[in-house]
């Protein structure tokens, strides 16, 4: 019976909408992208393994012509959808409305070639019945601006990593790659750490006082900083530059501040304290709070990040779940506007959830702020005319988590300002040593909260929410108040903070480097390459990167360019919008013109480029003779011996030592005890063993040695070294304790033990299967058993500490019936089903990955059967047939889009 054809990216939003279309349709889904440029030597075209560009994928000297061949493991599904297509009487591509979804349509026109029947793109922006039905009633043509704006993308991307690539292959270290957003994200975090490394911590001191308005207010107790002594102001911490010094107009002229050490500071406290204060000024301004705009895929990237913990790929991975089982709209967009529905939505349910008084007189309309942002989107919000709370939805776990978080944003962009009274205070009085002085205090009530109610954003920098209210006393001038504790207090400079994932995803859309849908797995990309590691939510780069970073800066300029590869985004905007030509900016890119020098240039004309020197760091200055270098199995360190010699001495850097924390002194102490260098400490009082200490991998750390006639299977114990400690100051006694580690600290009424533990992360408590960080690493001696109670007594905290989350949950396995989850795993991401595990292929991710791919997966990988022992020595295995495979490619014309027939070689 004919039926109409609908292809969708994905099986989960092929079920969906299946079920709103009914009968007459049949909808099956492309399983994200069915070919690609070649992903290795083998997928290019017998033909045209001659060509010097093959390696490529694209023909260089030919208007930059791609070659597109379907993914082996998408071969047998183009045949069900070509076996599918035999029967359709018309034919709709359903595929999302982007760059990345219009180029799938395309490719999937050109490789099905439908004859006879109608065409149609269709696109909708979310999964509801009438959103798909009206969709089926108004379908377009394919756009091929966006299909060549994302074919420059890829072209771009493929020209820049295969050509860029080999160069650190040869000069840094082998398997390394270099991507054109993904080189510039790894050089902002390279460089943020530069920032902290050459920074100086400057000290500065002032007064924090907490003073007494008089029983007559019934706000009587303030707090107060010190403000200014003879009318200068006393300095603060933006008052200092990273080099510790105050900054030029702090240190002299008309905005100069005063530096107060310790002993002022504390000369003041004693100066003032008989002092009578008094009200010198008091400044009442209204406050006013608009609401956030919707989210759309950045901010909500980085506020499931401040107030989930999800990371970037995370948060895809679950809205795209909500998306395509019809919960929220598209997520993957920079418009933050609404239509009108939605804002109808937001508004009924604002007004049924906190009254008519909540919702401003008119709709609010929200303009995005992004640079050619499409606002053929909408903003990430629930999806429907009508939206359904978090407790009607179903939702659990994840899923619900994130719902309510985007509802809440919804909700709240559509009701009115939060208003409220901001106060500052000004007192002062003089000091017994005939200083005036002058304390400051600041306030903030908020009288009608309005969108507040709803949601209130999370911020990075651990400030005031917007929310918190501070009160004052209602005091005039000339008032009276007494100084109930005065304080001396030192401060410090920080250091730039690094980059989280939502802070670097901020930097990235400032910056305007890249789009919104590739941030997550850029980040992936630059974590799983090692170029960058995470010590909490913190970003750090590996000294690998620092190499990497130095030699693209030195030899590729212009391609790690922040300002160029920004406006590489408006270029393939201009493609995308018909403004530009593709071939002529690709051209430019590759072969360069009169104002810059081309890819192919810079690659062949490198010149000498010395790898030591790339991979040498000096530790503490040029003088200093200690130099990290980065080598083929981690960073290790070289300095001079005890008799001058250069470069006699070497140790390993442990892997969780950040690069801002590597001081001389450090580096030092490092070369005093190498890695592998025993320091004898005496026996152990109990046991008689040799008790050494040592740097290892991971840190300094002490051990038992074990008896020539010790049996095979025995294991020394160990102990890591606590933070306060160091090589140079451990006693026996020191050692001996961190060897009585772990520690059982008690039974608990279930009979279950509980013992404290050292671990990489830090001290923590173990009960069974359930861990619990503590909070320093003296409690691994202290902590008693009814504290440990009372630790566990409380809900567990979500961190660190806490079990890794699958990175998706796929349903369970139609042969074992177990769920299938994608974990991450010492080798890349696998499928498991608690029996059996399958690494995902080259061609998978997993943020498309299907249930049905992963139950091909596991189906595969238990076909296989169970993993075989080591062959013994001397075992032969006969040699394998070798077998001819076809090979597809599909190529392009510049006029007209056509594709190449298939050549397929004869069997060997």
């Amino acid at each position: 019976m004919a039926h109409k054809l609908v292809i969708v990216e994905s099986p989960a939003k092929a079920r969906t909408i299946e079920g709103y279309l009914g009968r007459g349709y049949v909808v099956e889904s492309s399983i994200g992208h069915i070919r690609d440029l070649p992903q290795s030597a083998a997928d290019i075209p017998a033909k045209l393994k001659g060509e010097p560009w093959a390696r490529l994928g694209v023909d260089v000297d030919h208007d930059f012509e791609p070659v597109y061949v379907v993914s082996r493991d998408k071969k047998s599904h183009m045949t069900k959808l070509k076996g599918l297509l035999k029967d359709a009487d018309e034919l709709y591509l359903a595929t999302d409305e982007d760059r990345e979804g219009e180029a799938i349509a395309w490719h999937l026109l050109d490789e099905l070639k439908p004859k006879n029947i109608p065409v149609h793109r269709m696109v909708f922006h979310e999964i509801t019945p009438a959103a798909i039905n009206a969709a089926v009633a108004n379908p377009r043509e394919i756009d091929m601006d966006l299909v060549e704006a994302q074919e420059a993308r890829r072209i771009l991307d493929r020209l820049y990593g295969y050509e860029v690539s080999p160069v650190l292959w040869r000069k840094v270290m082998s398997g390394l790659s270099a991507g054109r957003v993904q080189s510039v994200a790894t050089r902002l975090v390279v460089d943020r750490e530069r920032e902290r490394i050459r920074f100086r911590v400057a000290s500065y001191w002032d007064l924090e006082g907490t003073f007494d308005a008089g029983s007559r207010h019934e706000q009587r107790m303030f707090p107060a900083r010190l403000h200014s002594v003879d009318d200068v102001r006393v300095a603060r911490g933006s008052d200092f530059g990273p080099d510790g010094e105050l900054k030029a107009g702090a240190a002299s002229g008309s905005k100069a501040v005063v530096h107060l050490t310790k002993t002022r500071a504390e000369a003041l406290v004693e100066g003032l304290h008989d002092t009578e204060f008094s009200i010198r000024s008091r400044e009442s301004r209204p406050y006013t709070r608009k609401p956030y705009a919707p989210f759309r895929t950045t901010t909500l990237q980085q506020e499931a990040s401040r107030k989930l913990g999800f990371s970037a790929s995370s948060t895809m991975s679950v809205a795209q779940r909500l998306y395509e089982n019809g919960f929220i709209t598209y997520m993957r967009t920079d418009s933050t506007t609404l239509s009108e529905t939605a804002i109808t939505a937001a508004r009924n349910q604002a007004r049924d959830l906190y009254g008519a008084e909540y919702l401003p007189d008119s709709p609010r309309v929200y303009t995005s702020k992004v640079k050619n942002a499409q606002e053929a989107h909408e903003a990430v919000r629930p999806a429907g005319d009508s939206f359904r709370t978090p407790a009607q939805t179903g939702l659990t776990g994840d899923q619900f988590r994130l719902y309510e978080l985007i509802w809440m944003r919804t909700i709240a962009s559509q009701m009115r300002d939060a208003q409220g009274q901001s106060v500052t205070i000004r007192l002062g009085g003089a000091a017994s040593t005939g200083e005036d002085v002058v304390f400051s205090a600041s306030g903030r009530v908020i009288t009608f909260h309005g969108f507040l109610k709803a949601y209130v954003e999370g911020n990075d920098d651990g400030g005031t929410s917007d929310d918190q209210e501070t009160r004052l006393p209602n005091v005039g001038e000339g008032d009276s108040v007494s100084a109930a504790t005065l304080t001396a207090e030192g401060h410090s400079t920080k250091p730039p903070a690094r980059y989280t994932e939502a802070t670097l995803i901020k930097e990235l859309e400032e910056r305007e480097i890249g789009r919104p849908s590739t941030y997550a797995s850029i980040i992936g990309t630059i974590l799983n390459r090692g170029y960058v590691y995470k010590k909490g939510t913190a970003l750090v780069p590996a000294w690998l990167a620092f190499s990497v970073v130095r030699l693209l800066e030195e030899h590729f300029a212009r391609l790690v360019s922040y300002e160029f590869t920004a406006e590489m985004e408006d270029v393939l905007d201009d493609v995308a919008g018909g403004r530009r030509d593709r071939n002529t900016e690709l051209a430019a890119f590759y072969f360069g013109n009169d104002q810059v020098e081309g890819l192919q240039k810079l690659v062949n004309e490198l010149g000498d480029i010395d790898a030591k020197e790339l991979a040498t760091f000096p530790i503490g200055g040029p003088d200093s003779g200690v130099h990290l270098r980065v080598g083929k199995y981690g960073p290790y360190l070289e300095g001079p011996d005890d008799e001058g010699n250069a470069f006699a001495t070497k140790a390993n850097v442990p892997d969780d030592l950040p690069p801002d924390e590597l001081t001389l002194d450090r580096a030092q102490e490092l070369l005093a005890t190498p890695a592998g260098e025993e320091q004898v400490l005496g026996e152990h009082p109990e046991t008689g063993l040799t008790v050494v200490a040592k740097n290892g991998r991971y840190g300094p750390f002490v051990t038992e040695l074990l008896p020539e006639d010790a049996p095979k299977k025995a294991k020394p114990r160990t102990g890591s070294l606590f933070k306060d400690m160091s090589l140079e100051t451990l006693t026996l006694d020191q050692a001996v304790q961190l060897l009585s580690l772990p520690r059982v600290v008690g039974v608990d009424d279930d009979g279950e033990t509980i013992t404290a533990q050292n671990g990489r992360y830090g001290p923590y408590l173990k009960r069974g299967t359930d861990s619990r960080s503590l909070a320093s690493e003296q409690q691994l001696f202290d902590i008693t058993l009814t504290e440990a109670l009372e630790i566990y007594a409380q809900p567990k905290q979500r961190g660190r500490a806490a079990a890794a989350p699958p990175l998706k949950e796929l349903g369970n396995d139609p042969v074992s019936g177990q769920p299938m989850v994608v974990k991450a795993g010492r080798f890349g991401e696998y499928v498991t089903d608690g029996e059996y595990n399958a690494t995902l292929r080259k061609d998978d991710s997993v943020e498309q990955l299907t249930p049905e791919r992963a139950a091909e997966l596991l189906a595969e990988r238990r076909e296989k059967g169970p993993a075989k022992k080591a062959a013994k020595k001397g075992a032969r295995k006969a040699p394998a047939k070798k077998t001819a495979t076809k090979k597809t490619a599909a190529k392009k014309t510049a006029a007209k889009k056509t594709t190449a027939k298939k050549t397929a070689a004869k069997k060997a």
